[in-house]
């Protein structure tokens, strides 16, 4: 399924708007002090969803390194910036490491806090310790990007 089928089915709609950010040096900054992590581009692939005129959800794309290779998650955020779901749409390292679908489920429903972390609201996982902390780490960036550039950080 492509992104876009993505978010039509998990929002049920048919306004997705796609577009790219171009992050200030301040806005890196401050999303790397609300995520604890490292902001590795300026550059932000952002998908807005609206039904009727009004937001209901947003999404991002997060690419980064595993071990070795690449994996890609799409991260859809409702309006309110708590995480909906995590979708899995590129993993390039062996399938043994990848998480499975339940694991990522339990973000769901999470703003950005000091629990989202492996041994906190997050249960570990054995035997793909990197790609849990990876994907940690991508959900914390997500989140705080979203509320600084919905202008609602604190």
């Amino acid at each position: 399924m492509t992104r876009e089928e993505i978010l039509a089915g998990l929002f049920s709609s048919e306004e997705i708007t796609s577009g790219r950010v171009f992050l200030t040096k301040e806005q890196r900054s401050q999303i790397g002090e609300l995520s604890r992590e490292q902001v590795p581009s300026g550059l932000v692939a952002r998908y807005v969803i609206a039904r009727d005129g009004q937001v209901v959800g947003r999404a991002y794309v997060d690419t980064h390194i595993v071990r070795t290779k690449r994996e890609s998650l799409l991260i859809s955020l409702d309006a309110d910036g708590s995480l909906r779901r995590i979708d899995v749409t590129a993993f390039l390292e062996p399938l043994q490491f990848q998480a499975a679908p339940s694991w990522y489920q339990q973000y769901n429903g999470h703003p950005l806090s000091d629990e989202v972390y492996p041994q906190r609201a997050i249960r570990a996982i054995a035997g793909a310790t990197l790609t849990a902390n990876v994907t940690n780490a991508a959900v914390r960036r997500v989140l705080a990007t979203d509320l600084v550039l919905e202008g609602t950080a604190r």
